[in-house]
């Protein structure tokens, strides 16, 4: 058996012992399998003629990538595609536009891939930014599906450009994921050149170059486990039941949303993430929790953990009232910002703390300080109003005001449109300043003082 054969039988074998669920454990929204696309970016420069251990350079690399496109035409939702550059011009031209995309995407492809590689000669030069940059055009539009880039290579780059802009370009447009790099017995000394473009991985032998090559098919296509423990005060793991966005880092694009569930034991249930994409997290729990860089390392059961303890509050009145649609403000202690709107009669949970809240009644109520505890529920009882009806001969212009100390505390503007109109107001007595419309003498003004009481109904003459 030749060394040929023999070694795509060894690498077949290996990739074929991938754990085949995982690499399409990710699930899209519609619960079907995400896609991976993988595009080959391979070095057809002067370069890759030279010798390595038994073979050439390209020899040795073509008939491994080939066992890998083997393995990989056998796995749903994988699509390949390969771009190669060095392979159109002589070396001598200096040509640093000599990229091609020789396989686009599709389904059924392995075999356009495989008699591509088989007939490629080294030629050119080593143009990886700008064929790093070109690559964004080879992948066509697909919102979830994962884009992978693997660059063979045996040098760096040779005409000026700057491969890790050009790869970070292409991971904050959400184009592609970071890519891997596989070098071809490439100096050591070469290795901080590529740590800044992706993963790189060399190849310093022959023989590690099939184990660099399984390792890297199985991180593009594996997912990795992960479980988010919501802390509450005693950093038990308890709080659950609340939605969680997973964004791309880099790109700001929403990559995942899982609802925070325990599992039939009663720990924080399995999810899986992508390892090669770095994280923000938001947990929507009210106010939100932010964590700013989440990583999972690939075949490693990754804990993310937020102090998250969590209580409820509920504002309710006593029998039916004019209040039953009405929503109140919460924000954070001694801040404007609104945080929530809640709904009266209604409890809603919240972040352990202090806060303020105002109720749009007559007048409006405002509580300072209200403290929220961990799993315990704040009861608060809004008065039940009166119903107080203004009747007048004409619409004019009046005001209701309620006395605090000396000064008359302006409340509410009656309507200057209705002669007779109906409040809800809190309990208490107040004053209403009313002048008709059609009345131009000053003195016409009349000065009424009511009182409310709490489910009661008035009426009030403004005449």
């Amino acid at each position: 058996m030749n060394l040929y054969i023999k070694n795509i039988l060894q690498l077949t074998l290996v990739l074929c012992l991938l754990p085949f669920n995982s690499a399409l454990g990710q699930q899209d929204k519609e619960g079907g399998f995400i896609k991976t696309r993988i595009l080959f970016v391979f070095d057809a420069s002067q370069s890759m003629s030279g010798y390595w251990e038994s073979d050439k350079k390209i020899s040795i690399a073509r008939n491994f990538l080939i066992g890998v496109v083997d393995s990989l035409e056998t796995l749903p939702n994988v699509q390949m595609a390969l771009r190669v550059y060095g392979h159109q011009s002589p070396v001598f031209m200096k040509n640093c536009h000599d990229t091609k995309l020789e396989v686009a995407f599709d389904i059924n492809n392995a075999h356009k891939i495989r008699q591509k590689l088989r007939f490629l000669k080294p030629n050119g030069n080593t143009p990886i930014a700008y064929s790093l940059e070109q690559s964004a055009n080879d992948f066509p539009p697909c919102p979830d599906c994962r884009n992978i880039v693997i660059l063979i290579t045996d040098g760096i780059e040779e005409c000026g450009g700057d491969p890790c802009a050009v790869s970070r370009k292409l991971q904050e447009q959400g184009i592609t994921l970071k890519p891997f790099i596989i070098g071809i017995g490439i100096d050591p000394n070469f290795k901080k050149t590529f740590d800044c473009v992706g993963y790189f991985y060399n190849a310093a032998k022959e023989e590690n170059f099939k184990e660099v090559l399984r390792v890297v098919i199985t991180q593009a296509l594996n997912t990795t486990s992960a479980q988010v423990n919501l802390l509450d005060e005693d950093n038990m793991p308890t709080e659950t039941n609340v939605n969680m966005t997973f964004y791309d880092l880099l790109s700001g694009k929403v990559k995942h949303n899982f609802v925070h569930t325990m599992n039939h034991k009663g720990n924080p249930d399995t999810l899986f993430l992508d390892p090669l994409i770095s994280y923000k997290l938001e947990i929507h729990t009210i106010p939100p929790i932010f964590i700013d860089t989440v990583k999972v390392t690939a075949g490693k059961h990754t804990i993310i953990a937020a102090d998250a303890p969590q209580g409820y509050l509920e504002a309710r009145t006593i029998g039916r009232t004019h209040y039953r649609e009405m929503q109140f403000i919460i924000r954070k202690r001694g801040q404007m910002e609104t945080l929530h709107f809640q709904k009266i009669n209604e409890k809603e949970k919240y972040l352990i703390g202090r806060y303020d809240l105002e109720f749009p009644t007559v007048p409006k109520i405002m509580l300072y300080d209200v403290e929220i505890r961990q799993s315990h529920t704040t009861t608060i009882e809004i008065p039940r109003p009166g119903i107080v009806t203004f009747i007048s001969t004409t619409a004019g212009y009046g005001s209701i005001y309620k006395e605090e100390g000396r000064n008359l505390v302006w409340i509410t503007n009656l309507d200057t449109r209705k002669n007779n109109q109906s409040l809800a107001i809190q309990p208490g007595i107040y004053t209403v300043v009313f002048r008709s419309g059609n009345s131009k003498n000053t003195f016409s003004t009349i000065t009424k003082i009511f009182e409310v009481r709490p489910g009661s109904s008035s009426a009030i003459e403004l005449y």
